[in-house]
């Protein structure tokens, strides 16, 4: 079975078009090796094969790194915020805070366990830019310029459940697989889908998408 090491994530990385630091990938690597041996103790995956780890979580997760850099960079920031709804094990809002330390992650949950393991990740890790919370999304009272989410809900309960939780400015970005048509037409009005961005994860063999959404 197994955990992927730094190198094969440094692999994956670059397969993506990413350059990481060791320290990332140790990091990345690390992570991995904490959602094989606490995943099934918290219901965090299935997964215990080392390259579907990689390729189904890590990799799904660091193919947003690229285009999640590219807003912020189009927005003039060289920091911003960023939360992640029904994170479950941290998946993506570990990844990305690894991968962008100039970001502030939060991850929120509903499940007390699944909040819990991410702190300790967030300490065993020292990753200073990621925090979490046992709460539902509607009753936290904190803004983000990105709210994101991976197989969290459909486009119009994602935007309808966490619009109180984007800043001035901000906008969502959803994770999805095929290019999500259906979900799109159901979206009132006033949500704006101004982005569908196909993503290729190598080794993945499945579609994925990124749907960026903005309230108008």
């Amino acid at each position: 079975m197994g955990t992927p090491d730094a190198a094969t994530v440094a692999d994956g990385a670059r397969a993506l078009g990413l350059s990481l630091e060791r320290g990332q990938c140790e990091r990345l690597a690390a992570f991995g090796a904490l959602l094989q041996r606490w995943g099934r103790t918290y219901n965090l995956t299935a997964i215990r094969d080392r390259d579907q780890l990689l390729t189904h979580h890590l990799a799904d997760c660091l193919a947003v790194v690229a285009p999640l850099r590219r807003h912020l960079a189009a927005g003039s920031r060289s920091s911003g915020s960023l939360l992640d709804v029904g994170s479950g094990g941290g998946l993506p809002g570990v990844v990305l805070a690894i991968a962008l330390p100039e970001l502030a992650v939060c991850c929120v949950d509903t499940v007390g366990k699944k909040a819990a393991f991410v702190r300790q990740v967030a300490a065993e890790l020292g990753l200073a830019n990621l925090r979490a919370e046992h709460a539902r999304v509607e009753a936290m009272s904190q803004r983000f310029d990105v709210v994101t989410s991976r197989a969290f809900a459909s486009l119009a309960d994602f935007a309808a459940l966490t619009r109180a939780r984007l800043a001035d400015g901000g906008v969502w970005l959803a994770m999805k697989g095929q290019r999500p048509d259906d979900e799109i037409a159901s979206l009132p009005g006033d949500v704006e889908v101004f982005h569908v961005e196909p993503l290729t994860v190598p080794g993945l063999g499945a579609q994925r998408c990124l749907v960026w959404m903005r309230p108008i």
